[in-house]
């Protein structure tokens, strides 16, 4: 943490690249192992849109790529977490008001124009793991900019101990509804290694799409696709 306030606070380079190297030392260290199917993006502006399992998520693909998250404002106040999100250049958003939509919107849209690429968790919450939930449009318009590609991934939590991930034993791992987040972090440490599937589909553009709602549903649709086979038949993902 005092790194990257530094790297951010000097406006080096650094502070972009760093969070992504630190948490491929945080998957090794929990071990989680992921398998990555299709290209990850090597440069933006970007917007990745993608389910949201668990706090996991942002350990995952932060590891893939020099990311920073769209996260709900309430994030900026966690304790520890809050700091962690602030110091990997996070837009927070406030769903709940018209107005605040439209600022962070831009807020958005000029991270973007200056060439970041975003992940936006568009379903505005975490499921269980194992469906895909309705996809909010909003934020979609903030890829309306010439250039700006929108790369739909699948989050699948599939395996663990080098076996298949069960019904019983995802809910240990995929934190969603009124679970309390610190037990459910250091629940999900002591049961050990775990395979995580990051699908990265072909990338879309509101320059190909009617309107950003058309562009959410099609992404929406890859994502769920990529869901469904990563869990029951990965050998069709492509």
């Amino acid at each position: 943490m005092p790194l990257q306030k530094v790297f951010l606070w000097l406006g080096l380079d650094l502070g972009r690249v760093f969070p992504m190297y630190y948490h491929r030392i945080v998957c090794h260290l929990l071990g989680v192992r992921c398998e990555v199917i299709g290209a990850v993006p090597s440069s933006g502006p970007m917007l990745l849109v993608s389910n949201h399992v668990s706090w996991l998520d942002i350990v995952v693909l932060s590891s893939m790529a020099p990311v920073s998250f769209v996260a709900k404002r309430e994030v900026s106040s966690w304790p520890v977490f809050g700091t962690l999100a602030r110091l990997q250049r996070t837009v927070f958003v406030d769903r709940t008001r018209r107005h605040a939509v439209g600022v962070s919107r831009d807020e958005m849209s000029e991270r973007l124009e200056a060439g970041d690429t975003l992940v936006l968790f568009p379903e505005g919450t975490s499921s269980d793991g194992r469906r895909v939930l309705p996809f909010k449009t909003s934020f979609f318009a903030s890829a309306g900019l010439p250039g700006v590609l929108v790369q739909p991934v699948s989050l699948a939590y599939r395996g663990h101990r080098n076996l298949p991930m069960n019904r019983r034993l995802l809910p240990s791992y995929a934190w969603y509804g009124e679970m309390a987040l610190l037990p459910h972090l250091l629940a999900a440490l002591n049961l050990g290694p775990i395979e995580v599937a990051i699908v990265f589909h072909s990338p879309l553009s509101l320059s190909g799409e009617k309107n950003r709602k058309q562009l959410a549903q099609h992404a929406e649709n890859e994502v769920r696709r990529g869901l469904a086979l990563a869990l029951h038949d990965p050998g069709r993902i492509g």
